[in-house]
């Protein structure tokens, strides 16, 4: 989107395709986002694909199942969606089975899909939502849509939330989503999380550590931080959690790699990648938390 409005990328001086430059510093895996409508719809991640697929890249899809941005605040039905549980369940497996062959047929397929974004309280609100339904609507959902895309490829499934570093979190959400009936945890190949350092004081080093520590020796799963960034600039705040990691290009390296050491050392090897939220997104001070 910002390649429409005329902003352009370069390395060394070099003006090169944004994804020529991160595979060329060692990136070998790319997210796109899809909204059922709106800005970052299916034509906009069929296009992303081809780009990403033609660079080598490993192609995660990431799935909203909103007409709109979707995370623990706002998990919005699509508009001209069913609002019961029943034509939800047949809603989003069709929506997903047909979303995975369209990716198939144009000779990009997907990797890895992850069904629903920073999904803590459920998706598809309020008929999904966990803390007014309880965890089976979602968990129907859930199984309904991974059901939909392997009746199109095989992708590895994600699920993911928000707040890695919050273990009580964490397992609540991961000890109650698998119902016997629906979501089963041998359908889920991955956990994401997402892990930032300025909407919670928790959010510190020491807690990702412990929770994810927590994560792989109780749910055997590979484990990504499928979004986290650092600033490189703040106008009156907020409050980062490592005070002792510099707001810059510097300190955005020594986060990053703080995090790839925390799942470098997970037990049983289980720590499988960092995704960036956003390294192309330029112009995004105040992007949710007062940094760009």
């Amino acid at each position: 989107m910002l390649e429409s409005s005329g902003i352009k990328y370069s390395d060394n001086g070099q003006t090169l395709a944004f994804e020529t430059i991160l595979k060329n510093h060692g990136m070998n895996t790319a997210r796109i986002r899809i909204w059922t409508a709106g800005t970052y719809n299916l034509n906009y991640g069929l296009a992303l694909a081809k780009r990403i697929k033609a660079a080598g890249m490993t192609l995660i899809v990431d799935l909203h199942y909103s007409d709109t941005w979707a995370d623990p605040a706002h998990q919005s039905i699509p508009s001209g969606w069913p609002t019961d549980l029943a034509g939800l369940n047949t809603k989003i497996w069709t929506y997903t089975k047909d979303l995975v062959t369209s990716f198939s047929s144009q000779g990009t397929p997907i990797d890895i899909l992850q069904v629903g974004n920073e999904i803590n309280d459920g998706l598809l609100w309020p008929v999904g939502k966990i803390s007014t339904n309880g965890f089976s609507p979602a968990s129907q959902l859930l199984n309904s849509a991974i059901n939909g895309a392997k009746a199109a490829a095989s992708p590895k499934i994600m699920i993911h939330i928000a707040n890695g570093w919050n273990w009580s979190g964490v397992s609540w959400f991961f000890n109650g989503i698998y119902i016997q009936g629906a979501l089963a945890s041998t359908a889920v190949d991955i956990i994401g999380v997402s892990f930032y350092p300025f909407y919670d004081s928790g959010a510190t080093l020491a807690n990702l550590k412990t929770s994810l520590t927590n994560a792989a020796n109780t749910y055997g799963k590979p484990i990504v931080v499928a979004e986290t960034d650092w600033p490189v600039s703040c106008s009156g705040g907020p409050s980062l959690t490592e005070p002792s990691i510099p707001i810059s290009a510097a300190g955005q390296q020594t986060w990053v790699g703080d995090v790839r050491t925390v799942l470098q050392g997970l037990p049983g090897g289980k720590g499988q990648g960092i995704l960036y939220w956003e390294p192309g997104w330029i112009g995004n001070a105040n992007l949710g938390s007062g940094c760009s």
